[in-house]
């Protein structure tokens, strides 16, 4: 007898073996069969060959198949491979591409204009604060003039972030900024 994975074409995982029923006997095509007879009426002409029945596929029930190279999950005990659908399996993430990066002026008081923007071509977007040049109005002025010269020749737009322009933003290649609120996170004053 089948069972239900036998009818839906899948191994049994139970590893039962299935069973091997002999077809039905069949009477030659010259002796007609009637459903009004019983087995004793049957002529004597009659020959019940069994003969094995061969299958040209390859999916042979009783055929031990190994699995696919590099197959490292289960394995039924038919020798196939079993997809476990309740498994949850994570894949490492792939490495982003862009980033958010904050610049901070170093010790010599500098803005590292030429590395920030050779990653901002790159896609990433700089956050640069000038606070800590808060008793240096005239360093920060430069610090915004030489933003502004790198932003202009990479052709990127550069945002304040603050009422008091010290927190700028230079958004990255193929970043989109909304520019028609003008907020950039600030609540606007009612």
């Amino acid at each position: 007898m089948a069972n239900l994975w036998q009818f839906f074409g899948l191994p049994d995982p139970d590893g039962n073996p299935p069973s091997n029923r002999r077809p039905p006997s069949t009477s030659t095509p010259d002796q007609p069969v009637t459903l009004d007879q019983t087995p004793t009426e049957t002529s004597a002409a009659t020959t019940v060959v069994d003969e094995p029945i061969t299958i040209a596929s390859p999916d042979i029930i009783g055929e031990v198949r190994s699995p696919p190279l590099g197959w490292c999950g289960p394995i039924t005990p038919d020798g196939e491979p079993f997809h476990d659908l309740g498994v949850i399996r994570k894949r490492p993430a792939p490495p982003p591409s862009k980033a958010l990066r904050y610049i901070a002026p170093d010790e010599m008081k500098r803005i590292p204009t030429e590395a920030m923007f050779k990653r901002v071509l790159q896609g990433d977007t700089a956050i640069v604060d000038l606070r800590p040049l808060v008793h240096m109005e005239s360093h920060q002025m430069a610090c915004r003039r030489e933003l502004k010269h790198a932003a202009d020749q990479a052709r990127v737009s550069v945002f304040a972030m603050d009422a008091e322009d010290k927190l700028l933003m230079v958004p990255g290649l193929n970043v989109v900024v909304d520019m028609e609120k003008h907020h950039l996170g600030l609540r606007a004053l009612i």
